[in-house]
């Protein structure tokens, strides 16, 4: 199946050997901690269900038939051959998948979509251009953009993954963790390790969630060198088993085994591939990681090291169950039995270290998939702390750090074995795959225009692969799966009562926008008073004016000199770059000193500080007076507005991109003086930097003297703060939705500044009810 339609020129085939192997080394620790420890629990869960053993070893040979090649098909052949092709930007996981799906159909469930948008660089890369139009892709995009029903399943297949991979950041650290101090069991009676295992998996779990805060880039050196040692433990160990105990175990790599096992075990057959699925966790994160490394590093590490490694520790293990029958069923099963005695305590110590990593690399995923969420309306706000001046994507969230903690912990001591959590978390991974496997089955079709054959069969052979683990794994609801369905349940329903009500906000916005022209008619004679200094009015408008302004100029009829209606937006790119960041425009006749600034951020870009934010915003709008209409031009509509309510807007980037920047320094002929305030520091004097450019006429010299001016004024951040309610009439589920649950997370979650540490003392909020 050649799915390789040139998407994206991967960055890593540029990139020199030496920097390529040391991504490859570096991803060992952070991608694929959680696949390289399965090995301590995918044979005891797979054997704790009743499995006749017979003297020719078939139900060994059959379990590890089914282990290698579940393996080869999913993590081998599926992520790395095909879907790691699907990046978005070099940006992978659920949501990249739903974003590239958004730009090239518009079934994206953001609000605030514009046609200006599609004009980024990050829109344009990602398409398909080795065929020409595809009747099945035409087709399919016609009918993802004709019905709302398809763009909401679409939407909720999103969600779903996502709060899946959440619920799989509960359970995998318990798992991991349990799994690994379970090795305590062989040198201590069963009575007395319970006492010692749980306190202990606690213990470790505490530490590492403590940790959090610090960051994986001041501990990631450890990552690498102990997954690394790990891994060559485990296959050293293979080997050493299968010469030792049986040669002849290579005969499993057969697929005759598999249907062996299949065709004899019957009925206990599906309780068994619940184990079995536990050999490909983690499979997710080198398509969920893809942005921390490059295509070629990640293929070369799974391929070179992982793949090998883990399948020689299976292939041994299963060497030395065929000659110790007798243990599987006993109390003292597990992978430690099969380490010689003299290794075991070094191979424990190694095993919980890598169980840590583990864990830390769901956590890692967990925190990024969150903050997508946020950016993307899907979650409710919370403070997002990047523990990296230099890798973007290294950030702590402490709610939902301290959240996870509390839950691992509870279902650690709630369990107390690694059989519930096995599958719990078997559940949680394989539906991860199944949105997964459909999502990308979409952009085979849809983005890269291929035939309805090979998008069929994308879904066909995987889908079913994964259907009868998913039906495995439901088999076991009462044991332990229905942990991840709760947890899943729950972060869905937040997920989309938070984006449904975010939805209904910026809908009565729309409905209840004045018009400009009655702002234009405001004037000195009717008691509205301008006021020197800059305001800014927070709206998720991108045309209009938003009713919050209404209602504060009615209840005090005066603004100030300078007048911007901000908003910033969230667009399904990973990254926008600092030149496409601003769209600047005039509301009105230029005498009326009315602007509007849509800031745009990516999913994964960074935001700054409110003095650099505010510094490039006055920036970006005095290059707008400057170059006046020389710049390319859009319409600041969504696709659905009629023309009549559409402005000209202009692409404007920060400071580091265009020729006006502040600096400090001395009088000159081509500087004009500008003042910065501040709460506690005495005033300084700034300068804009204006380039000599006869361009510049006596009015748009005028404009940015007046710019200057009020900028030196101050600069007053005006919010809204806002109490949702539905409609009378409306049904007892939706007065549910709006009155109790979005009004429940609104008040508890964080507010929505404009940037991080918005300064308190030049802010000001408008207090509305929403009637939705």
């Amino acid at each position: 199946m050649d799915l390789d339609c040139g998407i994206r020129e991967n960055s890593a085939t540029r990139l020199p050997w030496k920097t390529v192997l040391t991504l490859a080394y570096q991803s060992l620790g952070v991608v694929y901690g959680d696949l390289s420890i399965s090995p301590l629990y995918v044979y005891r869960s797979t054997f704790a269900e009743p499995i006749a053993l017979t003297e020719n070893n078939e139900e060994i040979y059959g379990v590890f038939s089914l282990v290698f090649w579940a393996l080869t098909l999913i993590p081998l052949i599926k992520y790395v051959f095909i879907v790691l092709k699907a990046d978005d930007n070099g940006e992978g996981g659920t949501f990249a998948l739903y974003s590239l799906l958004c730009r090239h159909a518009r079934v994206s469930s953001l609000h605030n979509r514009q046609l200006a948008d599609e004009e980024l660089s990050g829109y344009k890369k990602g398409y398909c251009n080795v065929t020409p139009e595809r009747c099945f892709a035409s087709r399919m995009k016609m009918a993802l953009e004709k019905h709302k029903v398809l763009q909401k399943i679409l939407l909720v297949l999103a969600l779903i993954g996502t709060s899946m991979v959440i619920g799989d950041g509960v359970v995998t650290p318990s798992l991991s963790v349990l799994s690994a101090v379970s090795g305590v069991e062989l040198s201590m009676s069963k009575e007395h390790h319970r006492y010692v295992e749980v306190p202990a998996a606690c213990v470790i779990l505490i530490c590492l969630f403590a940790l959090q805060h610090y960051g994986t880039h001041r501990v990631g050196f450890l990552f690498a060198p102990i997954i690394f040692t790990w891994l060559f433990s485990i296959g050293a160990i293979g080997v050493y088993n299968i010469f030792y105990w049986n040669p002849q175990v290579y005969v499993a790599l057969s697929p005759y085994y598999v249907c062996r096992f299949l065709r004899k075990t019957r009925g206990a057959k599906w309780v068994s591939l619940g184990g079995i699925l536990l050999c490909i966790t983690g499979s997710e994160a080198m398509f969920a990681d893809l942005g921390h490394f490059s295509q070629l590093s990640i293929k070369l590490a799974f391929t070179s090291v992982v793949y090998p490694s883990i399948v020689l520790a299976y292939m041994g293990h299963a060497a030395y169950l065929s000659k110790h029958h007798n243990i599987i069923h006993s109390y003292h099963f597990g992978f430690y039995a099969s380490v010689p005695d003299k290794l075991r305590w070094p191979v424990l110590v190694i095993a919980i270290l890598a169980a840590v990593v583990g864990s830390q690399a769901i956590i890692t995923a967990t925190f990024s998939i969150i903050k997508q969420c946020v950016a993307l309306s899907c979650f409710p706000r919370v403070k997002v702390v990047h523990t990296s001046s230099t890798i973007h994507g290294q950030i702590y969230i402490p709610e939902i750090n301290w959240l996870l903690m509390l839950l691992c912990l509870a279902v650690t001591i709630g369990f107390r074995n690694t059989k519930h959590l096995g599958n719990a978390a078997g559940l949680a991974v394989i539906t991860v795959m199944l949105v997964t496997t459909i999502l990308m089955s979409l952009v085979i079709a849809v983005c890269w225009k291929q035939r309805f054959i090979l998008a069929f069969g994308f879904v066909a052979i995987f889908g079913t692969i994964e259907a009868v683990f998913f039906s495995a794994s439901l088999v076991k609801f009462l044991e332990g799966a229905w942990v991840s369905i709760a947890l899943a349940f729950v972060f869905l329903t937040v997920m989309y009562i938070w984006h449904y009500g975010t939805l209904k906000k910026y809908e009565f916005d729309v409905q209840n926008k004045v018009s400009i022209n009655w702002l234009l008619s405001l004037s000195p004679s009717i008691g509205i008073v301008r006021v020197p200094g800059i305001s800014l009015i927070q709206t998720d408008l991108v045309s209009g004016i938003p009713a919050i302004f209404s209602h504060f100029v009615t209840n005090l009829p005066a603004f100030h000199r300078v007048l911007v209606f901000l908003c910033i937006k969230h667009v399904p790119v990973p990254h926008v770059s600092p030149k496409e960041r601003f769209l600047v425009g005039r509301i009105g006749p230029r005498q009326f000193r009315l602007y509007r600034c849509i800031v745009r951020y990516g999913y994964r870009n960074v935001h700054k500080d409110d003095l650099e934010f505010e510094n490039d915003l006055v920036c970006s709008i005095a290059e707008f007076i400057r170059t006046g209409n020389s710049s390319p031009e859009f319409n600041t509509a969504s696709p659905s507005q009629e023309p009549e309510q559409t402005q000209k807007m202009t692409v404007v980037g920060t400071c580091s991109t265009h020729t006006i920047t502040m600096s400090e320094g001395t009088n000159n002929q081509n500087h004009t003086d500008l003042a910065e305030t501040s709460e506690i520091q005495p005033r300084k004097r700034v300068r804009f930097v204006v380039p000599e450019s006869p361009g510049i006429d006596d009015e748009a010299r005028e404009e940015l003297d007046e710019l200057m001016e009020a900028r030196e004024a101050g600069v007053v951040y005006i919010t809204g703060q806002y109490y949702m309610r539905a409609k009378g009439g409306s049904s007892l589920l939706k007065k549910l939705v709006i009155n109790v649950g979005y009004e429940f997370l609104r008040k508890n979650t964080r507010a929505a500044p404009y940037v991080p540490d918005m300064p308190h003392a030049s802010s000001l909020e408008v207090g509305m009810v929403y009637q939705v």
